[in-house]
């Protein structure tokens, strides 16, 4: 196909500003750079965000490191601040044009899109495709190679795939693979290693237990809070430090990357957990004693941020490290329970769950909204019965859910559901925070309960590449099927209203845009009768399958 001069997007102008421009320029490929038609798009939640807030997005904003800045100014589709952008993250493409310096990458490769630059550091973020650099919501995208190739590792984050799987099949791999991400992603569990500690020790607390854990990794700096010379000896035994009487004497926007608190004092975890730094660990060490008060917990943190808590009834702070698991992955004997499990990514952990190989597994499903839990009934209940996995499905307005959980996954972004997770919990409870709390929320947590019952709370953002990678060879291999997400397709003009679908929650499952379909409207799956019988009569079981795919495409092109 030739390629055009000028082709339909979504534009993002300004904050809650879309258009559809019919008339956007194709951009000409530099001698680094690669022009690939989009096949297809999915749209997220995380799209809303930036269309809230646009160049307020931490990552709309300007690359600061991880690249040559003399570059930027050569990639026509870099776009920070308040240049307009488009949107689209979730993708698949065909390359049809390469610079002649391009190594990496040839005309004709089907390639899915990794679009998460973490090297690229912006202000508060990083780099993204679909962000400061423009996404899929277009027929043509063009990527820089000096881009998308990770420093370090020299991989790719354009993975080629196949040509027998369907173009929403491999776009909806990225979102599944945030899913799969937040169950895969390695927990730290001990010290970081060159990182900075900070000790803070009540009167009469013995730092038993620091030696083991200095022992295992060896921070770079050691900061201690400690009232008694007693204790600030035991450090010294160890390792040199700087020592302070009182914790109000620490600098002013400190933080640690491990935090080991021998106390019981709310107000004293209070004030630590704002000096708790990225993908930090707060060790609370209770020596026998209770807290008495719910304490505030950054738990919008802990999926932002990579924040962890731990801690020990006992005295010794090596114990809490222990209690780390390995992964999020579910467990033999596991009892789940998803909250707001109906929608999009909440059916996705849903049918992840019930397709897992662990042994006595069951899974509950809660949602307020009957036809989303109806619509999940229809997909997960075959997997469940396929793996001889207990599925259970209800709406808690109508049928109160006052069991005690031992894995919670929580879909909402709303701290008490936190809170309510660990006083339901049970010793050993897993909290999967992959709903994005706002980052600066706190929460009263009962740390008394978390500590006493082993709690672990975790949280990740986005996927890396190995999940991405991951999730496409359980597709390829016909393990997955990610085209049971979808629930409406639609083409350019329909996006906005996608959009709008997908902010009022009016769909429980995913809309795929294709971007050579200029004029469709979004139409649900059960819509399709109506106005594009064709297209219905290919759908496998009433659920989105490639044959249904290639018919609305052969509509649009006849």
């Amino acid at each position: 196909m030739a390629i055009p001069a000028e082709q339909s997007a979504i534009q993002l102008v300004g904050p809650g500003k879309l258009i559809l421009n019919r008339n956007k320029k194709v951009h000409p490929v530099g001698p680094y750079q690669i022009l690939a038609r989009v096949e297809a798009v999915g749209l997220c939640f995380s799209d809303l965000k930036l269309l809230k807030q646009f160049d307020h997005h931490a990552r709309k904003s300007e690359v600061l490191s991880g690249i040559d800045k003399t570059i930027l100014p050569e990639i026509s589709s870099y776009c920070p601040g308040d240049l307009p952008t488009v949107p689209g993250h979730e993708a698949v493409c065909r390359i049809v044009a390469v610079g002649d310096k391009v190594k990496r990458h040839q005309k004709g490769q089907r390639v899915l899109v990794q679009t998460d630059y973490r090297w690229l550091k912006t202000a508060a973020s990083n780099a993204a495709f679909g962000y400061n650099f423009e996404g899929a919501l277009q027929q043509y995208v063009l990527m820089d190679e000096r881009v998308i190739i990770e420093p370090g590792t020299n991989e790719s984050f354009l993975i080629p795939v196949p040509d027998h799987l369907s173009a929403s099949a491999v776009a909806l791999v990225e979102p599944w693979a945030c899913v799969e991400c937040s169950y895969a992603a390695e927990e730290r569990r001990t010290l970081l290693a060159g990182g900075r500690l900070l000790v803070v020790a009540d009167a009469d607390h013995k730092l038993t237990g620091l030696a083991d854990c200095l022992a295992l990794a060896a921070p770079k700096t050691i900061t201690a809070v400690c009232p008694e010379d007693t204790q600030a000896q035991q450090i010294r035994t160890s390792s040199q430090g700087i020592y302070h009487k009182n914790i109000n004497r620490l600098p002013d926007g400190a933080v640690f990357d491990d935090i080991i608190y021998f106390g019981a004092d709310k107000n004293t975890l209070d004030v630590l957990n704002d000096k708790l730094a990225v993908a930090g660990i707060m060790n609370v060490v209770l020596g026998g004693k209770k807290i008495g008060k719910p304490v505030n917990v950054g738990v919008g943190r802990v999926h932002y941020g990579g924040t962890r808590w731990i801690g020990t009834l006992g005295h010794d702070a090596s114990e809490s490290y222990l209690l780390i698991p390995a992964t999020g992955e579910i467990r033999d004997s596991e009892k789940v329970v998803v909250i707001g499990a109906a929608g999009p990514m909440g059916q996705m952990h849903v049918i992840r769950l019930v397709c897992e190989d662990k042994k006595n597994v069951s899974v509950t499903g809660t949602d307020f909204d009957d036809a989303r839990l109806a619509s999940l009934e229809k997909k997960a209940r075959p997997f469940a019965q396929k793996n001889q996995i207990q599925l259970r499905l209800l709406n808690p307005q109508k049928q109160p859910d006052s069991g005690k959980y031992s894995y919670f996954a929580i879909m909402a972004p709303i701290g008490a559901l936190v809170a309510a997770a660990v006083r339901n919990s049970v010793p050993g409870t897993l909290i999967n925070i992959f709903a994005g709390i706002p980052a600066d929320v706190k929460q009263e947590l009962d740390m008394d309960a978390y500590i006493t019952n082993r709690c672990f709370m975790f949280g990740t953002s986005g996927s890396r590449l190995s999940d991405m990678k991951r999730v496409l060879q359980k597709v390829i291999a016909g393990r997955l099927n990610t085209d049971v997400s979808v629930d409406a397709v639609s083409g350019m003009a329909g996006a906005t209203d996608g959009l709008i679908a997908v902010e009022n929650r009016t769909l429980s499952g995913k809309i795929i845009v294709y971007p050579a379909m200029v004029d469709m409207p979004m139409i649900t799956l059960t819509e399709l009768a109506a106005s594009h019988s064709s297209v219905a009569g290919k759908l496998n079981n009433q659920m989105w399958a490639k044959q249904a795919e290639e018919e609305l495409l052969r509509r649009t092109h006849a």
